[in-house]
């Protein structure tokens, strides 16, 4: 799934996961945008360069409450479309790409304030509408809560010192994967798989630059379902048949796995310093990482027979902390859930160490179903939270 498909779902489910400074995206071709029951008048509003926001409070005013638009790109090229507070700059509404003379319809629902449409054509400045002065909603009303667009300028910052500290964890991991290669070449093979899950659980923690990574990340740690590569090719000669087989490794092939995996992350080495970490992917990565523990590793998708699905989830628990430190500042004005989602992660990383038995993960098939249902709706629930970091810090211009 591409980045935009990704954020434009997780605007989509937003309202229903979390109580949060949001803004919803909806974009349409003409419908019927007030066919539910009890839905407000729909208004028409233009969004060209001479017309941005006509339509909508014509005298000056609107009543307070739900909003129902349907907006026009009277121009010939795209464009993105704001619903703004005028003194806070907060975004109620975010309508991205509108292509020419298409319609985009949603709703929101406001309070007592300033707001103007700002419409934002690709290549050139933004235009204000005109400031309409909305009343209080009515008892009871929902509001649809606003945030303060993130710049791409805003996230250089985190991504800067987060691809920093990617590079310091690289040889680390490199010294990690000789070790795996030396094991195996000595035919160790209870030292080929303990220090392959020290390598392997070192360079889940690095989630968030995955993006940066290109195809060697694909070679590095390829999914099973996709044919093993990099970790996982060796882990399926560590342990063939899985871990509870009881079948003796193939300690030539894991040694062959181990020189290519040796050679890719050599070749990161040599790369990262010129790859560029996407400013915008950082707080998206965040939400991703646990997502896919979710849906990959926690229902044994990514296993390919070590039966460490624990650790991989406690590293990627780590990956995603790790991803959201930086961001710390830019969220702390923007998003009330930010103290809640830090504790989910530790609480959710504490829950699934509490699973260890002498020091040791045991196998997803190894949980009881209570234990099963606890971790699934622990990381769910991190999931949860971590979604409107990917929709906050998803870069808007400066209006």
């Amino acid at each position: 799934m591409s980045k935009r498909a990704r954020l434009t779902a997780l605007f989509g489910v937003l309202s229903a996961l979390i109580v949060v400074a949001v803004v919803l995206t909806v974009v349409a071709r003409p419908a019927a945008v007030n066919a539910a029951s009890g839905a407000p008048q729909t208004v028409a509003v233009s969004a060209g360069l001479d017309d941005c926001g006509r339509g909508w409070g014509e005298a000056g005013s609107a009543a307070g409450g739900d909003q129902s638009f349907r907006v026009t790109n009277t121009t010939v090229a795209g464009i993105e479309v704001y619903l703004q507070a005028v003194d806070s700059k907060k975004v109620y509404l975010d309508l991205e790409s509108i292509g020419a003379g298409a319609h985009a319809g949603a709703r929101v629902t406001l309070g007592t304030g300033r707001y103007r449409f700002v419409c934002l054509p690709a290549d050139a400045d933004p235009v204000h509408g005109p400031a309409v002065r909305v009343g209080p909603a009515p008892p009871g009303s929902a509001l649809t809560p606003g945030i303060v667009p993130v710049t791409r300028t805003d996230l250089i910052p985190a991504a800067k010192a987060y691809g920093t500290w990617v590079a310091s964890r690289l040889p680390a991991l490199r010294q990690q994967v000789a070790t795996v290669a030396a094991d195996a070449e000595e035919g160790d093979l209870s030292a080929a798989r303990r220090d392959w899950l020290t390598a392997h659980t070192t360079y889940e923690t690095l989630g968030a630059a995955y993006g940066a990574f290109g195809d060697l990340g694909d070679a590095i740690d390829g999914l099973p379902r996709s044919g093993p590569t990099g970790f996982h090719a060796v882990e399926a000669a560590l342990w063939p048949g899985g871990a509870a087989s009881g079948a003796a490794g193939d300690t030539v092939r894991a040694a062959v796995a181990a020189r290519t995996l040796l050679s890719d992350v050599d070749s990161l080495i040599t790369a990262f310093p010129g790859a560029r970490i996407d400013p915008g992917d950082i707080g998206l990565r965040a939400h991703e990482i646990v997502e896919d523990a979710l849906r990959d590793v926690l229902t044994g998708a990514a296993d390919a027979g070590s039966g460490t699905e624990l650790a991989t989830v406690d590293a990627d628990l780590t990956g995603a902390a790790q991803a959201l430190a930086p961001l710390h500042g830019i969220l702390a004005s923007r998003y009330s859930g930010l103290a809640e989602t830090e504790r989910a992660l530790q609480t959710t990383q504490a829950l699934v160490r509490s699973l260890r038995t002498n020091g040791a993960w045991p196998a997803l098939t190894a949980l009881g179903a209570a234990q099963r249902e606890r971790v699934d709706a622990a990381v769910s629930r991190t999931a949860e939270l971590l979604a409107p970091v990917a929709a906050i810090c998803d870069p808007r211009r400066d209006a």
